[in-house]
């Protein structure tokens, strides 16, 4: 990988990670369209670690009262029942679904899930369940994350999973799920931010022993992607959070649609190949 390729895609990375359109299926597409190999999944997780240090520096304020209550809690029963306490619990339980089976379908989630035609028919297919769970939400009282329980942050935690998928989107499906659950626009998105904290620095972590060696990127242009993915993910992060505040997903969805219909359009046509190119190792 060039350093101009790295260069790029950690734009990419960062530009649509909080975004609900899927950074795995940009990266993955953006490479097919320019003609370079895939970068694998191990590019990938690694530089979502620079788009989920733009969160924890986006969000130090609410991780610090959040670890904070929760640490008491565990030595004090009177703070189990503090919102910012159960929060930690919130983020542990929903983390349970992507960690099982993120280890149960690794090699399938690295190779066979990267077929273009499953990326764009993917793509389409939540872009839809986007557009109707936001229309649901608009029908009901929008819940702060205040009222947040142990069973919606295990709903929450199994639409991540189905961020393993290239072209699901991890904020697009848990937001999603929040929609569906009844919270607000704001309460699904932060805590769908939150969520993916453990989740993102495990899987990135676990494949920073793959940089250098066998098929995976090189570290140098991988830690580029990764300083780039920070600094562009934190604008995104705050500019999201004021879009969505008073506006719909609307656009996403049509983004979304529009860009499945296209993969789809150039694979059947010969345009480009539907298969995964490089392996991630």
């Amino acid at each position: 990988m060039s350093w101009f390729t790295a260069a790029v895609l950690g734009l990419v990375q960062g530009l649509t990670e909080f975004l609900p359109v899927s950074s795995s299926a940009h990266i993955r597409v953006v490479s097919v369209l320019a003609g370079w190999d895939d970068p694998g999944a191990a590019f990938t997780a690694v530089t979502q670690l620079g788009t989920e240090t733009a969160v924890l520096i986006y969000f130090r304020r609410d991780i610090a009262t959040i670890v904070r209550a929760w640490t008491a809690s565990l030595f004090n029963p009177e703070r189990r029942k503090d919102h910012d306490a159960r929060m930690g619990w919130f983020v542990i339980v929903g983390t349970v679904p992507i960690a099982v089976l993120g280890a149960a379908f690794q090699h399938t989630i690295e190779n066979g899930l990267r077929d273009l035609r499953i990326t764009g028919t993917v793509l389409i297919l939540f872009g839809l369940v986007l557009a109707v769970a936001d229309r649901t939400r608009a029908v009901r009282r929008p819940k702060p994350i205040t009222e947040l329980t142990f069973r919606h942050s295990l709903w929450y935690g199994l639409a991540q999973s189905l961020a393993l998928i290239p072209g699901v989107s991890r904020s697009g499906g848990t937001i999603s799920a929040g929609l569906f659950l009844g919270y607000s626009r704001e309460a699904a998105a932060r805590y769908s931010f939150l969520l993916a904290i453990p989740a993102v620095l495990a899987s990135g972590g676990l494949e920073l022993f793959k940089l250098g060696s066998g098929p995976a990127p090189a570290w140098g242009p991988t830690l580029l992607a990764t300083v780039i993915a920070f600094a562009v993910g934190y604008a995104a992060i705050a500019w999201f959070l004021k879009y969505i505040s008073h506006r719909s997903f609307t656009p996403f969805v049509i983004y979304r649609v529009l860009l499945g219909v296209v993969i789809i359009a150039l694979v059947a046509t010969g345009a480009v190949a539907a298969g995964a190119g490089a392996t991630s190792g």
